[in-house]
Order: structure tokens, then C-alpha cells, then sequence
């Protein structure tokens, strides 16, 4: 069994319904009240949940002794998020506990591969003349908390692995979006398919900064992702430790809309032209070699697959 922490979220649930897809029954691991989320219906006994947060060790420990895991899939935010200004300590010694204790749950149960949710933002400021390597050189600095410590997480991550002999192997993960999602304040996609569906204007307010037409991001529809992931998981052997989990092209916004206007041709879905920042765009070159990895969607049937979603009457 493959244990999931967050497996009841945006990508985790997706990465939970691949690795049933895949043939490997799961357990996961949410803070909250769990409930078995639309894309994983008629999973039954395959899904094993158990309500635990990872920052508590205790709770989190005895899992291995009530269930045979043998592999540890860990996206649960091991951040401070939402940001904590008024106690900055005490929520970085939360985040980073967390993933210590997942990394000590994966020793003392002794899995064959611990995988950790990293992101594209560790490539904010790296050199963007092509598509992004694992190997790029990385600044040490973030302008936010995630990627600041989705870095950290990494090379902890590198030092656990080295010394324990764990598997240990980190996803940057790009721009995903789909059934489950959220709206997203770096990029306008979810907003742009939920106003298609619902026939209404986008509400773009949650955006970091103005959306354009030309804005572009290496974005990965979930279904990819949560695949991608358990491919990684299950793979006999892996080259690397860290590897891009993307497209490995960028979608800008004058191509989703295009896309929406096939499925929705009276959708008000139109932005503003312009947008000169640099694409961020993964090479997935090691994913597929090691796994033989393959998107399944392209922007046009990501965008239908999610508008039929949203009409179906899910709410995100």
C-alpha cells in the first residue's frame, strides 16, 4: 500500500486515483474530517483513511503498524501557509516537523520510496532561456514562503537521504489545474474554465497581477499530475532525485481561450492583449525516460474534460 498524505485534496486525490488505476491500493492521510472526494467513487475498501496530522508524531506513527505501507507519497503542505506573521517561529518548526516525521515514518516503517511535493517556484529568478532542468542552478533566495521552503524541504531531503539511505526523491511540480482545484493567484486558468461553465464574466480579483492574453506557464492538467506522481512511486528504478512534473510546453491564456471557445462559443471569456514576462517551462525530459511518462490531455481536452466537470454540478 501506498500512503498519501493530503490524499484527499486537489492533487493528491488524483494521485491517489492513478496509483488505483495502476493497481496499488492506497492509504490516506488528511488533517480534517476525511471525506472520499467524486474521483475517487467506488474506490471501497482500496482506500484506507485515516485522520492524522503529520505534525503530530504520534498520531502519524502507528499508521505503519495498522496498515502494510510500502511506499510514502507525501504533498501535504509542509509550509506555513496560510503565512503565519504573528508567530513566524513556532510556524516553521510546525512545517518542518511535519516533514521530519513523514521522513521518520518512512525509515521506521522501512518503504522503498519517500516522494516529496516540491514546485516550479524553486526556478523563480533561476536562468530562463530554455526549458527549465533539474539541474539549473537554483538563487538561494524566494520571494514567498512556499518555494522558500519547498527548497529547504529538498535539501533536507538530500542530507535524510544520504545518511538513512533513503529513496528519497522530490516533484517540482508546475501550474496544475482541474476537477478539485482552486482558484490560483498566479495564473488564470481555473478562473477562465469555471466562468465558461457557469456563463458568466471571470472573476479575476484573487490574481497576483493583471491576467493578458499572452501570459504563459508550463500548465499541467491534474489528471497528468497525480499520474506523473504515481508513475515516480512505482517506477522500479529512478536515475534521479528530483524530477520536473509538467507538460513541458507553456499554455498562455490566448490558447486556453481558444480552446473554451470550441466547447463554450458564447463564453465572456476574453483578456486584454499583452504580457511580456518570460514563460516558465519544465523539462520532463528524466520523467519520461525513467517512467515513460505521457500526457494524456492537451489544452483542448483539459478544457473540456473540465468544463463537463463544473456542469456535471461539482462545485470546483
Amino acid at each position: 500500500m501506498i500512503l498519501v498524505t493530503g490524499g484527499l485534496g486537489f492533487i493528491g486525490s488524483h494521485t491517489v486515483r492513478a496509483l488505483l488505476d495502476l493497481g496499488e491500493d492506497c492509504v490516506v492521510v488528511q488533517r480534517r474530517a476525511p471525506e472520499l472526494p467524486a474521483v475517487l467513487a467506488g474506490a471501497g475498501a482500496r482506500v484506507a483513511v485515516e485522520q492524522a496530522d503529520i505534525t503530530d508524531r504520534d498520531a502519524l506513527l502507528p499508521i505503519g503498524r495498522r496498515h502494510t505501507i510500502t511506499g510514502i507519497v507525501h504533498l501535504a503542505g509542509s509550509v506555513p501557509w496560510p503565512p503565519a506573521p504573528h508567530a513566524p517561529v513556532e510556524a516553521t518548526r510546525r512545517a518542518l516537523g511535519g516533514l521530519l516525521n513523514i521522513a521518520q515514518a518512512a525509515q521506521e516503517w522501512g518503504v522503498r520510496r519517500l516522494g516529496v511535493a516540491s514546485t516550479i517556484g524553486v526556478y523563480f529568478g533561476a536562468k530562463n532561456d530554455g526549458p527549465l532542468r533539474e539541474d539549473a542552478p537554483l538563487p538561494m533566495n524566494a520571494p514567498v514562503s512556499i518555494p522558500t521552503f519547498k527548497k529547504v524541504g529538498e535539501l533536507l531531503g538530500g542530507y535524510l537521504a544520504d545518511t538513512t539511505g533513503l529513496d528519497i526523491v522530490n516533484y517540482r511540480i508546475s501550474g496544475t489545474w482541474g476537477p478539485l482545484g482552486h482558484p490560483d493567484p498566479f495564473f488564470a486558468a481555473p478562473a477562465l474554465i469555471h466562468a465558461a461553465a457557469r456563463g458568466t464574466a471571470p472573476d479575476l480579483s484573487h490574481l497576483v497581477g493583471p491576467a493578458f492574453a499572452e501570459d504563459g506557464l508550463d500548465l499541467n492538467y491534474v489528471k497528468d499530475t497525480g499520474r506523473a506522481i504515481a508513475l515516480l512511486q512505482l517506477a522500479d528504478r529512478l536515475n534521479h532525485r528530483t524530477y520536473n512534473v509538467g507538460s513541458g510546453r507553456a499554455t498562455t491564456n490566448t490558447q486556453l481561450i481558444e480552446a473554451i471557445k470550441k466547447v463554450a462559443p458564447d463564453a465572456q471569456v476574453g483578456l486584454p492583449t499583452g504580457g511580456d514576462a518570460p514563460h516558465l517551462v519544465l523539462d520532463i525530459s528524466r520523467l519520461q525516460e525513467d517512467t515513460g511518462y505521457q500526457a494524456q490531455y492537451d489544452t483542448e481536452r483539459a478544457v473540456s474534460d473540465y468544463i463537463a466537470w463544473l456542469r456535471a454540478g461539482n462545485k470546483n
